[in-house]
Formats: structure tokens, C-alpha cells, sequence
């Protein structure tokens, strides 16, 4: 079968590797859609992940298929389901599973990032991580279930209040995520903070009261003129640091400043401490989804999110290393690849 194979840092190969047999309490999926994460270019650059990951991987770990064959031990699960995945498998024995804190499980299995994925045409996954999805969810939808997960995860640190103002920094896939579960949330006002014209155009389609150009405008006279005079939360979801310091720059007193967007692992920002104190800001980060996903399922199952409009291309799995390693092609939107 064909698979995207990581081999180094921007090295990742398309190349024939043998299908996979589900053990016996694995099921085989056909991969029908499969997430661009952010990750996925953490890794192929060479950065640190989430999880280490071996040579040899195949990644993905944003995928939705068919089960094609189960093993001896698998119930509830038949051929024919179509399926989303939990890339993450937690061994339920360590401290941090014992404690009700398993996202920082320490013999954590990661699907696409420390074993092999969904940038292929076949993934092998124990049944525990598969999730079935309606009939009227699109594999491409459900392949969305892992970040939508994550941003739930996010969404509840943040502690939205009813009638809360907040800006979401950055319109990309997880932005909008954000955007749409803050307004779920209860959020009173919603500002979205994004350069690019044909996002903010969709941020406005999803909610967005107010959007604002931080390349062309001045945000905190935009702000002011629209009568905000303090923003509750502030989530950034593009991963920089001057974007994160702008996030703390804007936030207003007593607020929470979410650092969603995941930085390389040796970054550093400056920070005024009387500032934190002044405004009595908290500053929060979110680490992958914890017993999140059937919440983000139900979700996207009940049409509750809208993930579809915020995919900018479905391409088949020949493109995954140029996408990868082409910034101005991701900086388009996201990616879906389809095996």
C-alpha cells in the first residue's frame, strides 16, 4: 500500500509498505481522509512533537475510514462502520491515568506521531481508539474530530462566562474551531484577529462580530472604537511569539489568555510581570484532548460545528511532502489528504 513514511527532518517519502493485519483487538481501517496538522509540520521540520517520533513512522493522526477487517477480540465495531479515530492511547496504569490527568500519560501510544498513522491507505487501531460516525457525517468532517477534540479541551480552560467578549487570534482551522465553541460557549462578543481578507470573511460566516486586520489596522483602536473596553478571553491559535504577546497585550483585566498555538519548543517571549499582576491576567496552554472526543463526535454529528467550511483543499496522498514543506501553500488553509 502507499503511505507517507517520515524519515528525517524534511524528509517524509511516499512509498509501497506493506498493508497492515489488525491484531486482536485492532481493527483495520481503509483511511478515506486525513488531517495536515500542525504537528505533522513540527515533525517534518524536525522540531519536537507531542510524542517522540521513530524513522520509519508513517504519520497522520487526523483520519476517518471504513473498517475493513476486525480482529478475533474486537466487539461492537463490524466491517462496513465508518469510523474516526483518537489518536491517542493511554496505558490507564501510570500515575498521571491513575490521577484522572491521562493526557499526560507516561507510556502514552500516539497513532500518526509515535506509531504508524493515517497518511496511508491502511491503519491498523486498537478498537478502544475508534469512534463510529452518522451517516450523515463526511469522512472528511470526522477526520476533523482530533482537533475539534483538542479545542474543546482549550475551550473549557478558557472558563467562557455568558455574555463574555473574545478575540481569537489567527483564522486558521483551529481558529475557527475556537471561534465557533466560544459562541457555543456563551460568548456575548466574538473578535477575530487575522491578516488574511479571505478568512475573515469566513470568520464573519461563523460568528465573528467583529474582524480586524493587525497588518493594516491598529487593533486596540478598532477595539476601542467598537466600544470594547475589556476582553474576557483571549485565545491565540497561530503559534508565535509576537502573536502570544499580543494576546497578553489585549487582554483586559481579570481575563484568561489561552497560548493555543503550538511554538517551536526552544521559543521564548517576553513577559511584564506587573502587567500580569495589574491585570490579574491567566495565562493557560492546552495539551492534546482529554476524553474529548465523543464530545467533539457529537459535535460535528449533530451540525452543531462547521468544519467543512474551513478546509481549503482535498489532495491525494502523492502531495503530503510538498505541502509539508511549502509554507505559502498551508498558509492557504487546511489541508485534507485523501489516499
Amino acid at each position: 500500500m502507499k503511505a507517507g513514511v517520515f524519515y528525517k527532518a524534511n524528509d517524509l517519502r511516499v512509498e509501497d509498505i506493506a498493508k497492515p493485519t489488525p491484531k486482536s483487538d485492532e481493527v483495520l481501517i481503509k483511511v478515506k481522509a486525513c488531517g495536515i496538522c500542525g504537528t505533522d509540520v513540527h515533525i517534518f521540520k524536525g522540531d519536537k512533537g507531542c510524542f517522540p517520533t521513530p524513522v520509519g513512522t508513517v504519520l497522520g493522526h487526523e483520519f476517518a475510514g471504513v473498517v475493513e477487517e476486525i480482529g478475533d477480540e474486537v466487539k461492537d465495531i463490524k466491517v462496513g462502520d465508518r469510523v474516526c479515530v483518537d489518536p491517542n492511547k493511554l496505558c490507564n496504569d501510570c500515575y498521571y491515568c491513575k490521577s484522572g490527568i491521562g493526557h499526560f500519560c507516561e507510556n502514552m501510544i500516539g497513532i500518526g506521531t509515535s506509531i504508524n498513522g493515517g497518511f496511508a491507505e491502511y491503519c491498523a487501531v486498537p478498537q478502544s481508539q475508534v469512534y463510529k460516525i452518522a451517516d450523515t457525517t463526511t469522512f472528511e468532517m470526522a477526520a476533523m474530530t482530533e482537533p475539534v477534540a483538542c479545542c474543546v479541551h482549550g475551550i473549557d480552560m478558557c472558563n467562557i462566562s455568558c455574555g463574555d467578549t473574545v478575540a481569537v487570534i489567527g483564522g486558521g482551522l483551529i481558529g475557527m474551531i475556537m471561534l465557533q465553541l466560544a459562541k457555543i460557549s456563551g460568548a456575548g462578543k466574538l473578535i477575530m484577529i487575522e491578516p488574511v481578507e479571505s478568512k475573515r470573511e469566513i470568520a464573519k460566516k461563523l460568528g465573528a462580530d467583529i474582524t480586524i486586520d493587525p497588518i493594516k489596522e491598529n487593533v486596540k483602536e478598532v477595539l476601542s472604537d467598537n466600544g470594547i473596553t475589556r476582553i474576557s478571553v483571549v485565545i491565540e491559535c497561530v503559534g508565535k511569539t509576537s502573536t502570544i504577546e499580543q494576546a497578553i497585550d489585549i487582554a483586559g483585566k481579570k481575563s484568561v489568555v489561552m497560548m493555543f498555538g503550538l511554538t517551536a519548543p526552544e521559543d521564548t517571549i517576553s513577559v511584564k510581570p506587573f502587567e500580569i499582576f495589574q491585570k490579574e491576567i491567566v495565562l493557560k496552554a492546552s495539551f492534546i484532548n482529554p476524553y474529548t472526543q465523543k464530545r467533539a463526535l457529537s459535535l460535528i454529528d449533530g451540525h452543531r460545528i462547521d468544519v467543512s467550511s474551513i478546509v481549503y483543499a482535498c489532495e491525494p496522498l502523492e502531495k503530503l511532502p510538498q505541502i509539508l514543506a511549502d509554507d505559502s501553500m498551508r498558509a492557504k488553509g487546511k489541508y485534507i489528504i485523501i489516499p
